[in-house]
């Protein structure tokens, strides 16, 4: 058995040990990559990237139909094979070749195989061991949480990675969840011509706006759609070619396949946490820096944190580790304050996130709800993008909506959400206003061009009131 020392060592290639590996380089360390399956993880091949390309195709369709001159060139409905098969370039085939020449390029080793911790500092893959002379770092990720239904595991449920790299279309999909994946698919899907049926156990997107999953699920009904909100799925069983699903009130729900979208529970279950005194298949609770309370050689970053369940969240939270870790190995100072270099301090309560359904959702920080639950003294201003001539410009009868919640006592924004089409590219102003903490009565002074959506801002602001 041979061993092997680096500076660092990440358990995990996806988008997320990638960055810790190179933060950590960057900043003079030697770095290993430990990874069993695909260099570039989850969002390269599963998640991510195969689900927005899937999306995209008929979310221009929809764009042109909306816009009278464009709409009556259009002839036809979504070319579903061509669809796969962009999606399976996005993908690149499900080969990782050139995430591998990236890291060789980048000065990172890889070993390919499943990592476990094996004592401090120690991690041993197959027959080889590696110790890292400052840090491990758990990039592991998260898997599909299959929930106790009775029957549902034996009916061989589709997860995340089923709906994302599909070969073949289904006529009909049932989907059990009502959270971002089950929203996002079932407006894929829809889009492909199959009849969805969405089984909410309570609302959709439950976490935002309440006008958010109101609006999707009205967009998801227009598209052929039937969603069913409140509804408890008491068992499945698959009969013959179909899964029948019995809901609460006794009725069936029949498709051609079942997709369970009800969360994700990480993947630290069998990567050596009993071995350090950590209860396997547990969160790993971190500090600011994403070092492991209670050690100080180990690191998480990621889904396994459970801080933030978002690839553009991780790779922030990867690029402060890799720094801070570089930094504590060549004793250089660390920057731990608030928004500080090697923290992420965003995680609490400046996340943006962006739902690619019909219509779209696009949000940032806090809810009306969570700010008032977290005690701030909030008002909240709402506004129907509808009304912004941009918009009109946009789409011929353009329906959406838009919010912002105001920390009244230092008048700065907590939290914004857009819903409607194409509102993605609004998000990154208002994640700057709020992780700014830029005061209202400087906002006014941020122009919107004219005829853009991006007016909203100014209707808003007149809305709350010129200071």
């Amino acid at each position: 058995m041979g061993t092997t020392e680096y500076d660092v060592i990440v358990v995990g290639g996806g988008a997320v040990g990638e960055n810790v590996a190179d933060r950590a380089v960057q900043g003079g360390l030697s770095a290993v990559i430990v990874e069993s399956e695909l260099v570039g993880g989850e969002c390269s091949y599963w998640a991510c990237m195969p689900s927005k390309a899937l999306l995209r195709s008929a979310q221009v369709l929809r764009a042109a139909r909306r816009v009278r001159g464009a709409a009556q060139a259009v002839t036809g409905d979504v070319d579903v094979r061509e669809v796969l098969a962009r999606r399976d370039d996005f993908t690149s085939h499900w080969k990782d070749d050139g995430q591998v020449k990236w890291l060789e390029s980048a000065g990172i080793a890889l070993v390919r195989g499943h990592g476990r911790i094996t004592a401090p500092k120690e991690v041993t893959v197959g027959g080889e061991v590696l110790r890292a002379r400052h840090a491990v770092v758990v990039s592991t990720g998260s898997d599909a949480l299959v929930p106790d239904i009775p029957g549902l595991r034996d009916a061989d449920p589709w997860t995340s990675r089923d709906a994302t790299s599909v070969k073949a279309v289904p006529r009909s999909l049932a989907i059990i969840g009502g959270g971002v994946v089950a929203t996002e698919m079932a407006t894929a899907y829809a889009g492909f011509g199959t009849t969805v049926t969405v089984i909410a156990r309570s609302g959709l997107l439950e976490a935002m706006e309440p006008f958010a999953g109101e609006m999707v699920a009205e967009g998801l009904r227009e598209l052929g759609a039937t969603v069913l909100l409140n509804t408890e799925t008491k068992s499945v069983k698959r009969v013959d070619d179909e899964v029948v699903l019995e809901l609460g009130d006794g009725s069936t729900v029949s498709a051609q396949e079942v997709l369970v979208a009800t969360g994700r529970t990480p993947r630290t279950g069998d990567i050596g946490l009993d071995t350090i005194g950590l209860k396997p298949g547990s969160w790993l609770d971190v500090d600011d820096t994403l070092l492991v309370c209670g050690f100080d050689w180990l690191y998480a970053t990621g889904d396994v944190t459970h801080r933030a369940l978002l690839t553009h969240q991780g790779k922030y939270q990867a690029r402060a580790a890799g720094d801070v870790i570089a930094a504590r190995a060549n004793g250089r100072p660390v920057s731990d304050e608030k928004w500080g270099t090697h923290v992420a301090t965003a995680d609490h309560e400046a996340v943006p996130q962006v739902t690619f359904t019909e219509p779209e959702v696009a949000s940032i920080g806090l809810t009306a709800a969570a700010a008032e639950k977290a005690g701030y003294q909030t008002r909240v201003v709402d506004y129907e993008l509808g009304n912004v001539a941009g918009a009109s410009v946009a789409a011929d009868n353009y329906k959406g909506t838009a919010r912002m919640v105001v920390d009244e006592d230092r008048k700065v924004l907590l939290g914004v959400t857009f819903v409607g089409p194409d509102v993605a590219d609004l998000l990154q102003a208002a994640t700057i206003a709020v992780v700014g903490e830029v005061p209202l009565n400087r906002l006014w002074h941020a122009v919107p061009a004219y005829p853009t959506i991006n007016e909203v801002w100014l209707r808003l602001l007149e809305a709350y009131g010129r200071p």
